[in-house]
This record gives structure tokens, C-alpha cells and sequence, in this order.
């Protein structure tokens, strides 16, 4: 059972440290927008025959408003913002802001659920998002052509991601994972059918664009959200959301080897310190003892 949950949780972080790759290469040409709503309406399309012959229609229908929720915050908001930063940013950096998703994780639950932060989940906040700041500065350029608005889009991704951990949580808990990720997906189809129409290019995308879309869909959305839900119902949210320690190695990798992308030491320090942070909110690591009830 360990030995199949630890090969599905670095399988889902090779998936989606590929998919800035695949969204780089796909926003290229359809456009941030138009890029997310067809990954989702692919992925969409995948899942959903794999729940009709499952005989799980009846439970989407159940779920509906609560999935519709998790396919915006999951899939539909974030994956429109990080197809829009990659084409500014390198899909490494991107991956390593995305990294910050446990630290809004940690930071939703404080404010909406009411869960207890000690001295080291509020040292990893901290730690972490003192990483972040670092990471950012010399990105904070807010001028024509410059990355900060980029860097905002991560940022705004993994908040998503974070408040989604927690929803999911709150009223998915129990819901299978088949039914989670095809939910999720369907939603994001929803939601972003609209805009996906009017942002949809002019000239017709080319076959490369058009793989790297069904790559996300497929691999990246359909075959990730079945692992990452089945990992949420085997080991709990805070566990599966720590997925995104691997991303950036998987992501890096992906850059350097297929795209000629550079990492700077700079991107290693200030990762390793968003890590660290990462490590201590989560509760992974707890270095400071902590006072016992009496």
C-alpha cells in the first residue's frame, strides 16, 4: 500500500511539473484562456465515460454545486493564470511559486476552517512566504512587457489551489476520487465555456500547440486528478497538497532539457527556503517543541 501511494504521488508530480511545459507550449497560440478551457473540456471528456461505465453519474449529480466550486478553484482560475505567466515567465520559476500552494493551504485553513497554527507552522508561513518575497523582487516589474503581473497569476493560482485543499475537505470529504476529478473538470468546462469562445484565436493553432493540449488534458488533468483525489481520500489533504515539494524538480528539468531554460543559484536559494517553509506549515518537520495540554 505505501510502496503504490509513494509511486502515484511522484508519478502526479512528474504529470503536472510537465504540464508548464505543455501550458507554455499551448498558450503560445491559443492564448491563456482559450489554452485552460480546452485542457479542461478534453480532460472533461476523458473522465466522464470512465464514470458512466463506474455507475457513478448519480453521485456527480449529488455533488454538483460543490464539484462546480472545486473545477474553478482547482482547475479553471489557476490553470487560466499560470497559462498566462508562462508566457512571460520560465516555466521553473512558475513551478517554484507554485510550490507556495501547502502555505495557502495552511494559511485558508487558519482563516476559514479554524485550524490551530503552533510556533513552526507560523515559522513556515512566515519562512515561506519571506522566500516568496525574494523570489519576487527582482520580478516586480509592473511595466509594459515586464514580469510582474506573471508572478502575480502564480501567486493567485496557488491561492486557488490552497482554498480548493480546503473545500474539497470541507464538503467533499467522501466523495470518490473518479468522481472528484471528473466533477472538477466538468465545472472548469462550465465556467469557462464562455470566455474560452471569445478568446478563442483567429488564426488556426498548429499541430504542436494542439498535442500540448491534449497532453494536459490526458495526462496532466484527467490521469493527475484521478491520483491527486485518490491520494486526498489515502493520506488527507495536507499529505497530497505536499505533492508540490516535487513539481519544481520535475518542472526544472522539463525547462532546462526541452525549452533551453537557465536556473539561476538565486531560484535554488530562495526555492530551498520556500521548501523549508513548506516543510514546517504542513507539519512535516517540527523542530520546535510545542506546549502539551494539561
Amino acid at each position: 500500500m505505501k510502496s503504490t501511494v509513494a509511486a502515484e504521488f511522484v508519478l502526479l508530480a512528474a504529470l503536472w511539473g510537465a504540464s508548464f511545459m505543455f501550458m507554455r507550449l499551448g498558450a503560445a497560440e491559443f492564448g491563456a484562456v482559450a489554452a485552460a478551457g480546452g485542457r479542461v473540456g478534453l480532460a472533461a471528456l476523458v473522465l466522464l465515460p470512465l464514470l458512466w461505465r463506474e455507475g457513478q453519474l448519480a453521485r456527480l449529480r449529488q455533488h454538483a454545486g460543490a464539484l462546480f466550486v472545486s473545477g474553478m478553484l482547482s482547475s479553471a482560475l489557476p490553470f487560466a493564470l499560470y497559462s498566462y505567466a508562462v508566457t512571460s515567465i520560465s516555466t521553473g520559476l512558475s513551478a517554484i511559486l507554485n510550490a507556495t500552494a501547502p502555505l495557502f493551504g495552511a494559511l485558508v485553513a487558519w482563516l476559514w476552517l479554524h485550524e490551530r497554527l503552533d510556533r513552526n507552522r507560523l515559522l513556515g508561513l512566515a519562512l515561506g512566504f519571506a522566500g516568496v518575497a525574494l523570489l519576487s523582487w527582482e520580478k516586480a516589474n509592473f511595466t509594459a512587457g515586464g514580469t510582474g503581473w506573471a508572478v502575480v497569476a502564480c501567486l493567485g493560482a496557488t491561492l486557488c489551489y490552497g482554498m480548493a485543499a480546503n473545500h474539497a475537505k470541507r464538503f467533499l470529504a467522501g466523495v470518490p476520487p473518479l468522481v472528484n476529478a471528473t466533477g472538477s473538470q466538468l465545472g472548469a468546462t462550465v465556467g469557462l465555456a464562455l470566455p474560452t469562445l471569445w478568446f478563442w484565436p483567429e488564426q488556426t493553432p498548429s499541430l504542436q500547440a494542439w498535442l500540448a493540449i491534449v497532453a494536459l488534458a490526458v495526462f496532466c488533468s484527467a490521469l493527475a486528478y484521478i491520483l491527486y483525489f485518490r491520494l486526498i481520500a489515502r493520506t488527507g489533504p495536507a499529505k497530497a497538497i505536499t505533492v508540490t515539494f516535487m513539481i519544481p524538480l520535475f518542472a526544472v528539468f522539463y525547462g532546462t532539457t526541452f525549452l533551453g531554460e537557465a536556473v539561476t543559484g538565486w531560484m535554488i536559494v530562495c526555492g530551498g527556503v520556500i521548501l523549508l517553509g513548506i516543510a514546517l506549515a504542513t507539519g512535516l518537520w517540527r523542530p520546535l517543541a510545542t506546549a502539551r495540554p494539561r
